[in-house]
């Protein structure tokens, strides 16, 4: 997992304020209800349903955001109401300071063409094109030369394992052969914004782990700011820097992993996180004690707990934590044997 991107210290990619989505016959009787009358009793007396309530966050520059619940919860909602694939009701949303949800079509058309990739569970390929020819698409529709775009495809194949398969059909290839063209196409006009909906939820555990790896690989190697809908709690504290839990439409936490795990906010969001063991999120940096030192070999302060069991079991004293090859502390051997053996 990348170094979490704490976004309250860096620029917001992505500030959200107030985010509704309210269904119904009369939508225009939310408008006339005053903000501290919206609540689940109001709405159902108006024969509402609210699938994202009041939804505030901001997701900063180059971090990866995952946005959880059960189904119904409303992350698929939320997710289209950033793209406005679904346009909310009312708030604000605002990609580097501009409020998307006052951009005329062309505009909008603009950013998803520029700024915007999106991958969602259906794959969605054209079947009468090649792997080439659906990875190159969005360049064509934006008028870029037939030989550039698929140039630029041919690059992004590659990247995604694909050599050697770029004259198949989508029918040709396996489900996770066209989830990959399906990434690749996304990432053709090199989006700053990328918005992932549950791309992997249809695959076998072994495709699906290696599909992650991938996404971890490219935001290392092409960072950007990344907003991913997942049912899976593993996947999520796999990818995330943060994660967002989400309950009959209402946001209920945001937090690290280890935020959620070992801070959990309500008795919903700790059954939630029951399952996870403590070392699988809590980091060297939480049970360290800093110390600056000469030492240039030991455990990764921003490693997991159970990403350096192997130096723990090898140990027979404190280990050495470093940053950047540089030694910035200690961490005690027992504590961390102990955070390793805690249960769920």
């Amino acid at each position: 997992m990348p170094d979490a991107v704490a976004s309250r210290e860096t620029p917001a990619a992505i500030d959200a304020k107030g985010i509704w989505k309210v269904f119904g016959r009369d939508t225009g009787a939310f408008n006339r209800l005053p903000h501290e009358a919206r609540g689940p009793e109001a709405l159902a007396a108006a024969g509402l349903v609210g699938a994202v309530q009041d939804a505030t966050f901001r997701i900063g520059r180059g971090e990866i955001f995952a946005i959880m619940g059960l189904s119904g919860s409303g992350k698929s909602t939320l997710l289209r109401c950033l793209t406005r694939l679904i346009e909310p009701t009312v708030g604000e949303i605002a990609f580097g300071g501009r409020d998307i949800l006052k951009l005329g079509d062309r505009e909008l058309v603009e950013l998803r063409r520029q700024r915007m990739g999106m991958v969602f569970q259906h794959f969605a390929l054209l079947p009468n094109r090649t792997v080439v020819g659906n990875v190159a698409f969005p360049l064509e529709v934006q008028g870029t030369p037939r030989a550039e775009a698929e140039a630029r495809a041919m690059e992004l194949i590659e990247t995604v394992g694909l050599k050697g398969r770029e004259t198949r059909f989508p029918a040709q290839l396996s489900g996770g052969q066209q989830q990959r063209v399906g990434i690749a196409r996304s990432l053709t006009t090199n989006p700053e914004f990328w918005f992932l909906d549950e791309p992997f939820s249809a695959l076998d555990p072994l495709i699906r782990a290696d599909l992650q790896a991938e996404v971890l690989r490219l935001q290392q190697t092409q960072t950007r700011t990344v907003v991913f809908v997942t049912h899976d709690l593993d996947e999520a504290i796999r990818l995330a820097d943060r994660i967002a839990i989400m309950e009959a439409g209402r946001i209920i936490q945001i937090g690290t992993p280890e935020e959620l795990v070992m801070q959990p906010a309500t008795d919903y969001v700790r059954r939630f996180v029951a399952k996870v063991p403590p070392a699988r999120v809590v980091r060297v940096s939480s049970i360290m004690t800093a110390e600056p030192g000469t030492l240039t070999s030991g455990v990764n302060v921003n490693a997991t707990i159970a990403e350096i069991a192997p130096e723990l079991v090898a140990a027979e004293g404190p280990l050495p934590v470093l940053d950047n090859g540089r030694q910035i502390g200690w961490l005690d051997r027992s504590k961390a044997l102990t955070t390793l053996a805690a249960r769920a």
